[in-house]
């Protein structure tokens, strides 16, 4: 059979096929509209399941109700040695919590999944030193084993501090640099306010869904549901190791001659 289509001069057959397509969208667009016009608002509320009343800090750097405080400024109850799970031995004073370099890292006794994190921390006034070497500590967001890098979040003097930027303060470490830099002065007190998502993995130990982060500095979006390619190694490239829950770990870098400090560290679990 011969295609009818031939009949036509060039371009006809391309003008009907536009005109078809166009009159069945003016026809389309009355039947939809009929369509939402015989619904009702009540058609589209959802009333269940009702979500579950916090009560807000006094401000928002504050614990909100369903908060776990990890630390209020009067002891380590919530922290042991990331090493040998003895209890912590930083320093606490003044309602804060000083890094105690001898003691080496510190992880929370329980562990987490998902979650928000509040810490703040505070670089001291005369440090010295330049790069690396400056206010060096970090958020380990995932404290995966004694021999396993875990997953970083920097902690550094980057105010006015040149180093690699994938390392500067609110990198996830060795992977990604902070979308902008908004440090404060050594002395003053700082803020991480951190969403984090864990890597889930399959009964095999193969990755399933990877680990994202989304964080702000000073109040400062930094990293924005950046997804991970694994822990924050300080040598090589990343890669995923299967773990389920795990503890949040605080860094006492080894070249910490003068330590940071932290507080008013609390996390709500997500679900």
């Amino acid at each position: 059979m011969k295609r009818e289509s031939l009949r036509y001069p060039p371009g006809v057959m391309r003008k009907q096929v536009f005109a078809i397509v166009a009159f069945a969208g003016l026809i389309a667009a009355p039947v939809f509209a009929q369509q939402s016009s015989k619904m009702t608002p009540e058609e589209t509320e959802v009333w269940q399941p009702v979500p579950p009343i916090v009560t807000p800090g006094a401000t928002d750097a504050d614990p909100p109700s369903d908060a776990i405080v990890l630390f209020d400024g009067k002891d380590e109850s919530q922290w042991v040695s990331a090493q040998d799970h003895t209890p912590a031995a930083w320093v606490v004073h003044d309602g804060i919590l000083t890094v105690n370099k001898k003691a080496g890292n510190i992880e929370t006794r329980r562990t987490f999944e998902d979650y928000q994190l509040h810490v703040e921390f505070q670089i001291p006034a005369d440090i010295t030193g330049s790069g690396q070497a400056r206010g060096n500590s970090g958020v380990f967001l995932a404290s995966t084993g004694p021999g396993d890098d875990g997953y970083e979040l920097q902690v550094l003097d980057s105010y006015n501090n040149t180093t690699y930027v994938n390392g500067q303060a609110a990198s996830i470490y060795k992977q990604s640099p902070p979308l902008v830099n908004p440090a404060r002065k050594p002395g003053e007190w700082q803020s991480y306010d951190v969403i984090w998502t864990a890597p889930r993995f399959n009964p095999d130990g193969s990755l399933k869904s990877p680990a994202y982060v989304t964080a702000f500095f000073n109040g400062v979006l930094v990293q924005n549901h950046f997804q991970l390619q694994g822990q924050t190694l300080y040598i090589g490239k990343p890669f995923y190791k299967a773990y389920d829950r795990a503890p949040i770990k605080l860094q006492a870098h080894g070249d910490a001659s003068q330590p940071i400090s932290f507080r008013n560290i609390w996390v709500r679990e997500l679900k």
